[in-house]
């Protein structure tokens, strides 16, 4: 099930900003292989068939419609891309998994209910299940004989998951767990038939339990009344003295945080491409209704401030789009020749995913920011049609808020980011201290030749990984082990970190086109997108080194600052206008 990104360099997560990667050693959408373009063909003919034409009645939560839909899904061999054969699924690699992600993503309310079911509802099994719990739910979760759900937040425990209340005791004949509790804003709720249930045995182990529908005192509240993906269900879960088997602990007793942080790490990564499909799709959209439009006697397609937007909103999608499938490389570069045939399989594919824990982060927050904008956009180039229910931005826009929610908000992703990061500089783990001291000393020895030989966009990414690692280093000499406490500082690094991440990447890709005689767009987008890029960073720098440093200090902090982010600007007007003609012409995303 190797992609040929096993056959990419090996490297750490976070180690993007202190080594150097050339264009042939990403992963990038244009490495996806004849097969993968074909499982994304099935999910297209899937969509157009079975989706599209149910879609209002889905909206409208008509019983059993979307259920009915998913199972069809199934038939097809799209709810269970990754899972196993032996356990009836299509055993194909992450790389596929988030191609047909991408592809399902024309309708929040269905990509709710798809992307539920088949990532946190289905994994906490695959990747942690005994053998007699892939046996038992695995088949019939492959095939929707039964939907599954993930049920770790609570009315008083969302982002601090570990203060949950949920309580399970063993009974005095040692053969079940009595589950009592509630969970809160769970996905499938109303309709799943497996749950990933987390409670503390004895008030304090945190554990996961998987618990059916059909156990005693299991029970669904109301369908909730939401801002957007009206058409899924989200309800909350309550359990009454709920006894569960022995046998249905998953993992191991006090050991519940390694699933539920593994599984959401696996969550972000897949709402990455989930936000890029959606972006894409808005797009098409709105490049359609620019054309049809007329005001003041032309097409609104030709007003330079809508060529603007529509512009914009790739440039960000190609930069969210670069960096997602950058990252799905990155892990599959750790699985060269892994089968869940294999002894310890789950263990192999969870190392892999932990270690670029950090880049899934930056991928969620990054991506479903991303949306946001396209989105709003959206909204804004239809005018008033784009406020009218009857057009589909309006609903796509009060869809892709809940991005920045789920999986962990925003705000804890962009605060775990740079923490990660620090904790395993700290453990030796990664060589970050090193080369924080390396830029430090840059510094004092003042300003180096520029090697005439590299591009502007090249020094525009080094400096940026200067920028991010200065920030680091002059954030830990002012609050020390303190600086956990500190969360606009490590807000306002992340930001820093997460730009670099996507220049880096949308770089390295555009030239990788380039290379081919291809990606005319690409080229125009990333030279746009560099360049704002770097002047986001000089602000959300700024911030941080005034929260970090005074006097001397701080006018010295500056002015290296200024050094690291100047840059020579580009004809962005130019550049926005053509890359809106040709988005225009092919009427859709391109490259």
């Amino acid at each position: 099930m190797a992609t040929t990104a096993s056959t990419l360099p090996k490297t750490q997560g976070g180690a993007f900003l202190i080594e150097e990667r050339r264009p042939n050693e990403i992963f990038t959408p244009e490495d996806l292989t004849e097969e993968h373009q074909a499982i994304a063909r099935t999910a297209d003919e899937f969509w157009n068939n079975e989706v599209e034409p149910r879609l209002e009645a889905i909206q409208h939560q008509e019983p059993g419609v979307a259920l009915s839909v998913l199972r069809k899904a199934a038939e097809v061999g799209l709810t269970g891309i990754t899972v196993p054969e032996q356990y009836g699924g299509m055993e194909m690699d992450l790389a596929s998994a988030m191609v047909v992600a991408e592809h399902m993503a024309r309708d929040g309310s269905f990509s709710g209910w798809y992307g539920a079911h088949t990532g946190i509802g289905t994994l906490p099994i695959l990747y942690f299940g005994t053998e007699d719990q892939k046996q038992r739910y695995l088949p019939r979760l492959a095939k929707v004989e039964m939907l599954a759900a993930y049920a770790l937040t609570e009315p008083h425990a969302g982002s601090d998951a570990l203060a949950a209340r949920t309580r399970a005791d063993l009974n005095p004949e040692g053969t079940h767990y009595i589950l009592n509790g509630q969970k809160m804003w769970i996905t499938n709720g109303g309709y799943a038939g497996l749950f990933t249930v987390f409670a503390k045995i004895g008030g304090d182990k945190f554990t996961a339990f998987l618990v059916e529908r059909g156990f005693p005192g299991v029970s669904s509240g109301a369908e909730e009344k939401k801002m957007g993906i009206k058409g899924s269900s989200t309800t909350a879960v309550y359990f009454d003295n709920v006894p569960v088997p022995v046998s249905n602990v998953l993992g191991e007793i006090g050991r519940g945080h390694i699933i539920a942080f593994n599984i959401l790490n696996v969550g972000r990564l897949k709402l990455g491409p989930f936000a890029v499909g959606g972006s894409k799709n808005c797009l098409a959209a709105c490049l359609k209704y620019a054309k049809e439009r007329k005001a003041f006697g032309s097409s609104i397609s030709q007003f330079g401030v809508i060529q603007h937007k529509l512009a914009e909103m790739a440039i960000r999608t190609y930069a969210a789009e670069s960096l997602t499938y950058r990252t799905v490389g990155l892990i599959e570069s750790l699985l060269e020749g892994f089968s869940w045939s294999q002894p310890n399989a789950s263990q192999t594919m969870l190392k892999a995913i932990e270690e670029f824990a950090p880049e899934c982060s930056i991928v969620k927050v990054y991506a479903s920011e991303v949306l946001d904008y396209v989105t709003d956009e959206g909204v804004q180039i239809h005018g008033g049609y784009g406020y009218h229910m009857d057009y589909a931005v309006e609903r796509a826009y009060r869809d892709s808020r809940i991005n920045r929610i789920f999986e962990g908000t925003n705000e804890i992703n962009r605060l775990l980011t740079t923490g990660m990061l620090l904790k395993r500089a700290a453990r030796g783990q990664l060589g970050l201290l090193q080369a924080v001291q390396g830029v430090l000393a840059e510094i004092l020895g003042g300003p180096a030749g520029s090697d005439g030989a590299a591009s502007e966009e090249a020094r525009l990414v080094e400096n940026a990984k200067k920028i991010a690692l200065m920030l680091m280093g002059v954030a830990f000499q002012r609050y020390m082990m303190e600086l956990e406490k500190q969360q606009e500082i490590l807000s306002g690094i992340t930001d820093v970190v997460m730009d670099t991440y996507a220049m880096e990447s949308a770089w390295l890709r555009a030239q990788r086109l380039a290379e081919s005689g291809k990606g005319a767009n690409a080229a125009d987008m990333c030279a746009v997108f560099l360049r704002d890029a770097m002047a986001r960073i000089e602000v959300a720098a700024r911030t941080v080194i005034a929260g970090c440093s005074e006097g001397d200090t701080l006018r010295a902090n500056l002015a290296v600052l200024r050094r690291f982010a100047r840059y020579e600007p580009v004809d962005a007007i130019a550049l926005r206008r053509k890359i809106a003609g040709r988005l225009l012409d092919a009427g859709r995303y391109v490259v």
